[in-house]
């Protein structure tokens, strides 16, 4: 197969995703009292509610509707103050009750949009050709007909739930798939039953554009934040990479089993991969920040579905989509996404046809299989829950909810950016995790400029680094490492007391033990000398005893004085300052 890069010069990859997040910091299901179980032993949380036995009856989360709320404010949607629940019917193994309970074709959200910075290499994934007219004419073709419902349904809607225009409502959205895709051909129907859903106008669309350095911003539109109940977990047992082929016998755990879950589908604004795991990461920072969910990737409480299709460049007919399923990490979703550009355009130019299909990423072997074909809106089978009824949220609710909103990451970046004086890309990655950036504020406090980087330096590589290495239990909370310590250890690197390689060895060290910094310098020996005198006898040492390499240096070799200065740190027993013997060594030889 082709290359992306090569790929995407030729054909326009059109992108959708479905990002689930189950809302793990409640206590409770969607709805029933059963504790949410992350780590118990399984099937000892479950009620005649979460398994669906006859004349159970279910109680909405209150809480979880105050967390969807904050979710869809946050991304900046529509807060839709009626809507109701569907059941949604087709074979659940991992659902005892067999349907699922989930929202119908107006969301508690709806119509959202969050602007994506993409710089550095990930932007060179978006090629020129994708800018400007050709870029507006792209979003506005694979825009129209944004929000498709089945006409069933749309005749369910009880009166006034939302005015729209039918110009919406033409063709189904490339990104509804799965409990997204309410969709069918047949819309028409559907449009006085959506008035309402009002201020999303496909026609005024922004356009990317790229800057000098390569980067740019796209806003990337949300259709729709919608609340429903997780599956049960199944464990295959004995098939290859978890999965069902092959297994042996296939275990069910019910715990899971109705915990809060909100879906958020795009619309098919994104055009790379690296878009998809951009916007993907800028949501997870998001719901952290906001307190909704553990946003844990590797359990699964945190997934991502990828719809892509691809067209000729220039055409405004949209290809066939795939679904990719339960992506469960930045990578896979990038890597996976990536494959299936390569190989429908392979498909493709071989004269072979797409088909609709829902397929899964096999990391181990770095392809796409095929799950199943894609089920429609009709297979559903949706009706309005007849046990719950609708929702009418208050102003006063709404209103609540908004006054909870934490300060976000994108205000708290542009603060720290601001106050502190910090790259912006550090800003970023420090205001992405709330305890990340409490940790920061409290070590910079009072620093600005360079004593403040040298602080956002120390956590977001040392500190990053010393918790990756210890695996996804270790945090900054339960680290030992205070911000005082790192305090400290950054006013010993601006006093060039230690080295940079000094500082790594120094923060081991305090980690380890929990001892201050400025006690393990002084204790090992490590303060490094900055007396000129000194060190410039050191460096006549070694000038003497590498002429060769001094004559290099004096005919235009630069690169030999990085070997000279090592040999001064040799010599010194690492103890000079680096700095200060690259200033000598050049004197010296001039």
């Amino acid at each position: 197969m082709r290359e992306l890069n090569e790929v995407l010069q030729d054909w326009e990859a059109v992108i959708g995703l479905e990002i689930h997040t189950e809302l793990t910091t409640l206590e409770t299901k969607m709805f029933c009292g059963c504790k949410l179980s992350h780590d118990d032993e399984p099937n000892t949380h479950v009620c005649p509610v979460c398994l669906g036995l006859p004349g159970a009856l279910p109680v909405p989360n209150r809480r979880a509707i105050e967390y969807i709320v904050k979710a869809g404010l946050a991304t900046n949607c529509e807060i839709q103050k009626h809507s109701m629940f569907y059941r949604k019917h087709y074979f659940y193994p991992d659902m005892a009750k067999n349907f699922q309970t989930t929202q119908g074709p107006v969301a508690f959200c709806m119509h959202g949009r969050l602007n994506l910075e993409v710089s550095g290499r990930g932007a060179e994934e978006r090629p020129a050709c994708a800018f400007g007219a050709a870029e507006a004419e792209s979003l506005a073709s694979a825009s129209a007909g944004a929000v498709g419902l089945s006409a069933s349904m749309a005749r369910d809607l009880p009166e006034g739930a939302g005015q729209r225009g039918r110009s919406q409502l033409s063709q189904p959205s490339h990104a509804q798939a799965e409990s997204a895709d309410l969709v069918t051909n047949d819309l028409a129907p559907a449009a006085p039953a959506l008035a309402g859903l009002a201020s999303y106008d496909t026609a005024s669309l922004a356009v990317p554009e790229r800057r000098d350095d390569g980067s740019y911003t796209v806003p990337i539109r949300i259709l729709r934040i919608h609340m429903e109940e997780d599956a049960a977990k199944m464990v295959h047992v004995g098939g290859e990479e978890g999965r069902i082929g092959g297994a042996t016998e296939s275990l069910i755990d019910y715990n899971r089993c109705g915990t809060p879950l909100i879906e958020l589908v795009t619309e098919p604004d994104l055009r790379t991969p690296e878009e998809a795991r951009l916007f993907m990461e800028k949501l997870r920072r998001i719901f952290l920040t906001l307190g909704i969910s553990d946003c844990s990737m590797e359990k699964g409480s945190m997934r991502c579905d990828g719809n892509v299709s691809l067209r000729r460049r220039g055409s405004t007919k949209l290809g066939t989509k795939t679904e990719l399923k339960n992506l469960n990490s930045f990578k896979a979703l990038h890597d996976g996404l990536a494959y299936e550009i390569c190989r429908q355009a392979e498909v493709l130019e071989e004269g072979g046809e797409i088909y609709q299909e829902t397929r899964h990423w096999e990391p181990s072997r770095k392809r796409t299989v095929v799950m199943r074909t894609k089920e429609t809106a009709d297979d559903y089978r949706f009706f309005p829950d007849p046990d719950l009824a609708p929702f009418d949220l208050t102003d006063e609710f709404i209103d609540h909810c908004r006054a909870e909103l934490p300060e976000l990451p994108d205000a708290k970046r542009d603060r720290y950016e601001r106050d502190f004086g910090i790259k912006r890309a550090d800003a970023e990655q420090l205001a992405g995790d709330p305890d990340s950036g409490a940790f920061f504020e409290e070590a910079a406090a009072g620093m600005t400029g360079k004593a403040a980087q040298t602080v956002a330096n120390l956590i977001v590589n040392e500190l990053a680094g010393y918790l990756n290495a210890r695996g996804p239990e270790a945090t900054v909370a339960t680290c030992g490492i205070a911000p005082t310590q790192v305090a400290a250890l950054a006013r010993l690197l601006a006093e060039d007391a230690v080295s940079s390689n000094q500082a790594h060895e120094v923060f081991e060290l305090m980690a380890a033990s929990g001892e201050d910094p400025e006690r393990i310098v002084d204790e090992r020996g490590m303060r490094q000398v900055n007396d000129t005198e000194a060190l410039q006898a050191v460096v006549d040492t070694v000038l003497a005893r590498c002429a060769e390499q001094a004559q290099q240096y004096r005919d235009g070799n630069q690169k030999v004085l990085g070997f000279l200065v090592g040999q001064c740190m040799r010599e010194s027993k690492g103890s000079g300052n680096p700095k200060l013997f690259n200033e000598l060594l050049r004197n010296s030889l001039s």
